[in-house]
């Protein structure tokens, strides 16, 4: 069975976020280890847009968070904590999230994007220029780059789309060049 085929009979061919039954999309909850069903929700095209684009939330959209927090799916879970986290700043998000529970791992997972932490803390990705960079942006590369452990050499001017952000080190960031998944050094892009 198709993971799409799958999610469609676990939610029941809504939104596991707001209930929407148009336009829905196979979302895979990041940073993912096996990928599948067990990483991924079905949502529909209003949520996945403002779970990416942070300049885009429209907070009423988001009070549907109250009932899809309950879910028994963790990627549902871990995506309602994550959402309630960014928003917790206008009062009613931080009392949804001061009710919430998860356990050990699904917490990790859930705060392994950074989201919920203090500014302070955030580990912050900057291009060449200086400018922000965040996850599913698209940069180039600015100088060619030799990369390790293969004989591939990516190009000044390759366009890399949808980058992930290494957490842990605001110098990496992951994605594909030529097919194969690599770290790339942010002082070595521009984001486009």
């Amino acid at each position: 069975m198709s993971i799409e085929r799958d999610l469609n009979k676990r939610s029941g061919s809504k939104c596991e976020l707001c209930g929407a039954t148009e336009n829905l999309k196979v979302y895979q909850v990041l940073p993912t280890k096996k990928g599948g069903i067990d990483e991924s929700i079905l949502a529909c095209s209003t949520c996945i847009d403002q779970i990416e684009n942070s300049d885009n939330v429209d907070l009423n959209h988001w009070r549907c968070l109250n009932d899809s927090m309950w879910s028994e799916h963790t990627p549902v879970q871990v995506v309602a904590w994550r959402m309630l986290s960014r928003l917790r700043s206008a009062g009613w998000p931080q009392e949804l999230l001061d009710q919430m529970y998860l356990d050990e791992d699904t917490l990790a997972w859930a705060q392994a994007t950074g989201e919920g932490e203090d500014d302070e803390n955030k580990v912050i990705h900057r291009d060449s220029n200086g400018v922000i960079l965040e996850h599913g942006d698209s940069v180039v590369l600015i100088k060619d780059l030799k990369v390790k452990g293969s004989s591939i050499v990516a190009k000044q001017g390759t366009a890399v789309r949808n980058i992930r952000l290494d957490h842990e080190n605001a110098e990496y960031i992951e994605g594909k060049v030529d097919g194969q998944q690599i770290v790339i050094i942010t002082q070595y892009v521009k984001k486009i």
